[in-house]
Parts: C-alpha cells; structure tokens; sequence
C-alpha cells in the first residue's frame, strides 16, 4: 500500500477524495488519475482481486503521493470495491468523496462540477446524467440507451428519486456524513449497485442531484447485459420498491397516501375481478350485462385509480430537498 500525504488543500470538511474501483482497467487507469486535479487530497485505488494486477500495475508506475492502493483477497463487484473506498476515506477524515471508474470514460475535469452541489450544501450526493443534452445521446450504443431507459423507470419506482434518470451511471460524489449512514454490508455489490445505492439514500431522506456530462465511449467493453436489466435488475427495483413504501409510509411515518395506495389497489382489483367474472358469465350465457352491474364494476376501478394516482402525486412531491448533512450537522453541534 503507498502512503500518502493527508495534507488537504483546506478544511476537513472540503476535503476530497477519489475511489476509483479497478479491475481490468490497467490500459487506461494511469490516465485517470493523472487527469485528477489537484483540488483532491486522496485517491484511493481499489483492486478488486483483479486477474491483470492492476494494484501492482499501480504502485509500479503511478508516482503520484496522493494515491494509495487497497486490494481485496477476493472479487467484490463494484459495489464491495467502493464501500471499501468509502471506509478509507471516512476513516482518513475527507469531506466529499468522489467515485470514478477507472476504465476512461469519466472525464476527471468535471469532479468539481460534481463537488459543488455537496460543498455548497445543496445536495448530499450527486450523479451524473448521460441522458441531459439530447443532441449528444446520440453517441450512445442503442442497446445500452434501451437499457439505461428502462432502468432510469424502474429506478424511479424503487428509489423514490423521480427527478433523475441515467440511474446507473457510476460517476457519482457523496458528502462523508450521509456515507456514513449507509448500511455497507447490505448495499448490492455488483451490477446493481447505482441502484441500490439509490434507494438506500431515499430511505435515510438524502438530497440527491443530477450533473449533466457527456457519454463517452472508446474501446472498453461494457458488462452491463439487457438480459440483466430484464431479471436481476427487475427483480431488485420491485423488491426495493415494496421496502422503501414499507419504510418511508409504515414504519417512520404514517400519513394519507399510507392509506391511499392500499385501498386504491383493493379497489381497482375488486372492481376489475367483479367487471371480468360477470362479463365472462355473460358472454357464456348471452345474456347482456345489466347497467348496474357495469357500474358496481366501474366505479371501485375509477376511484382505485384516483386513490393510486393520488398517492403518486404524494409519492413524487416527497423527494428529499433538505440534505442530511446539514442535519446530521447540527444534531452533532448540538450534542458538543
């Protein structure tokens, strides 16, 4: 492991470090973090017990002081290589910490574009977003712009945050006092983990912001598979999604849309079950339906539907807005 200094270009609370996960990266990872820009105190290398040795590749070519390597004994996935990152950081006192892959496609000038929501306490993590300028998303592999739109809606549903999409983009930045409130060992650690990420932070009532970046692409090879964003990712988002209702709407707080999207969904099944079973009945008898019967079928549907919808607009008036390290902030000046 290389040492470096934990001299800071200013106060611990400014303090920034860089995570960048590595395995399979060693033809571009020298360029990233020479393209890191002097604003960062820390850069931590994590090595994923990566088959091409990309630690070593590191301490032997990299003389950069900020930079020190961790390595796994076993593969973690993304996920498992940032949680590390994050506890080395939060262990050396930074303030905001910055994750970027190491494969080339995150441009290192933007890191201050992703700081400055954090440092000026609008926002505790922010993301970027692909998807800002349409004009230039058409650089984009078709496939992985039919995914990344599909995900953007599930992640939607699951985390809460409806004002992002690109949700499984990794260039992301976090102040240290939400990281420190994220439970390490239950966050996804491979392909899922932007997600997932998302959904922890909505449950501990983050402010999470989009930074607009461009999409770029050169020889890397993506391992994001459709196949998965139609299983695993699927599966996950609807898992995700039933426990933050279960948290944001039972177990911390109870209010209107608590009731409101149970009883719209009872409603529209019961009207839906009853309309169906009496147009089959009828249709076998050639009978025609009676109007009442239509409206005792129509009605429970129409007002399930407005309850849901209800419940919708409540859901996405929700969205965090005040960041939790300000909170936290204050509670820990309160408790001196």
């Amino acid at each position: 492991m290389n040492a470096a200094s934990p001299q800071a270009p200013g106060a611990a609370a400014d303090r920034i470090a860089v995570v960048i996960p590595s395995y399979r990266v060693t033809r571009h990872i020298l360029e990233v973090i020479a393209g890191i820009g002097p604003e960062v105190a820390r850069i931590y290398v994590v090595d994923d017990k990566c088959p091409d040795r990309s630690g070593d590749f590191v301490r032997a070519n990299c003389g950069d002081p900020r930079v020190t390597v961790l390595e796994h004994a076993v593969n973690q996935g993304v996920g498992g290589a940032v949680m590390t990152g994050y506890r080395a950081a939060i262990a050396d006192g930074a303030g905001v910490i910055v994750k970027i892959d190491g494969d080339g496609q995150m441009d290192g000038s933007l890191l201050p574009t992703f700081v400055a929501p954090i440092l000026a306490g609008e926002a505790d993590y922010t993301k970027g977003n692909r998807f800002f300028d349409l004009e230039r998303i058409g650089s984009m592999p078709p496939m992985r712009l039919f995914g990344n739109a599909m995900l953007s809606l599930m992640t939607k549903l699951s985390s809460g945050y409806w004002d992002l999409f690109d949700p499984t983009n990794g260039y992301t930045a976090i102040h240290a006092d939400a990281a420190r409130y994220l439970p390490f060992d239950k966050i996804s650690k491979r392909y899922f983990f932007e997600s997932d990420m998302l959904f922890r932070l909505n449950t501990l009532g983050a402010v999470v912001v989009d930074v607009p970046m461009d999409a770029v692409y050169g020889d890397e090879v993506s391992n994001l598979k459709v196949s998965k964003v139609v299983t695993e990712f699927l599966a996950k988002n609807v898992r995700n999604f039933f426990k933050r209702l279960f948290y944001n709407y039972y177990l911390r707080n109870m209010s209107l849309a608590s009731l409101e999207l149970p009883l719209g969904v009872l409603l529209t099944a019961f009207g839906t079950v009853y309309g169906v079973s009496h147009w089959i009945s009828s249709a076998r008898s050639a009978v025609e339906t009676p109007a009442g019967t239509v409206m005792v079928a129509a009605l429970p549907v129409i007002m399930g539907v407005q309850l849901i919808l209800a419940f919708l607009a409540y859901d996405i008036a929700s969205v965090p807005r005040r960041p939790l390290h300000k909170r936290t902030l204050f509670r820990r000046r309160g408790n001196d």
